[in-house]
């Protein structure tokens, strides 16, 4: 898995976003399956020579976002229970998230203008 994973030490994008976001499209297009173990933290870590608190935060976005499951000694694997409407929208914000990185948008920026178009609640 790890050699699907390319970290580009130019990007404006930090590192675990990009971590973060490569899983999560991996997840949201089914390349990943459910039930998937992700490499432990520390393995995945030392195969794209980053540090483990950068791969570690990646886990804990994707954790929150309710993409993956952490069961202890059991690992990090792709999480059940998504819906479609998930899934759509979670492929929606993987597309814009590419896009905000290819425009050199940076993260903070890119949310920043999410959230003021769900506060506003118009779409895009």
């Amino acid at each position: 898995m790890s050699s699907r994973i390319r970290i580009d030490a130019d990007s404006a994008v930090p590192p675990y976003e990009q971590v973060r976001g490569q899983l999560a499209g991996m997840i949201g297009d089914g390349r990943l399956p459910v039930g998937t173990r992700l490499p432990a933290v520390r393995q995945l870590a030392a195969d794209l020579g980053l540090a483990v608190n950068t791969v570690a935060r990646a886990y804990r976005e994707l954790e929150s976002a309710g993409l993956v499951q952490t069961r202890g000694r059991h690992g990090t694997m792709v999480a059940p229970g998504r819906d479609d409407a998930t899934d759509r929208l979670h492929r929606a914000a993987a597309g814009y998230a590419a896009e905000a990185a290819r425009l050199g948008v940076p993260p903070d920026r890119a949310l920043a203008l999410v959230r003021a178009a769900l506060n506003a609640g118009t779409p895009g």
